[in-house]
C-alpha cells in the first residue's frame, strides 16, 4: 500500500493525480501521520466497484444454488450479458 502525507496532494496536484493514474491502486493521505484518506484514480474506483457488484451477485448465486433454485442455461445468461455490455457503450 502506497502513503503519501496530504501536503502532497495540496503542493503538486497535478503530479499526485498522474502518480495514481499510474499506480492504480488505492492511496492512503497521511494527516498529522496518520492515516486519514485514501485516494484512487476514477478508473480504479469502476473497477472496484464492478468488482464488487460481481462478488455480490455469485454469492446470491451461490445461495440460490445451495436452495436448489433452477439455473438459467449458458447461453441464456451470455446472451443477456452481451445485451447489457452493448447497452453500456451506448
Amino acid at each position: 500500500m502506497y502513503i503519501k502525507p496530504s501536503t502532497t496532494i495540496r503542493q503538486d496536484y497535478n503530479g499526485f493525480s498522474k502518480f495514481c493514474h499510474e499506480l492504480d491502486e488505492p492511496v492512503v493521505l497521511t494527516r498529522n501521520g496518520e492515516a486519514d484518506l485514501v485516494v484512487m484514480s476514477h478508473e480504479a474506483f469502476r473497477r472496484m466497484e464492478a468488482r464488487n457488484k460481481l462478488q455480490s451477485k455469485l454469492v446470491v448465486a451461490e445461495k440460490q444454488i445451495a436452495e436448489g433454485k433452477q439455473l438459467i442455461e449458458h447461453d441464456k445468461v451470455m446472451a443477456r450479458m452481451r445485451r447489457k455490455i452493448d447497452a453500456a457503450k451506448e
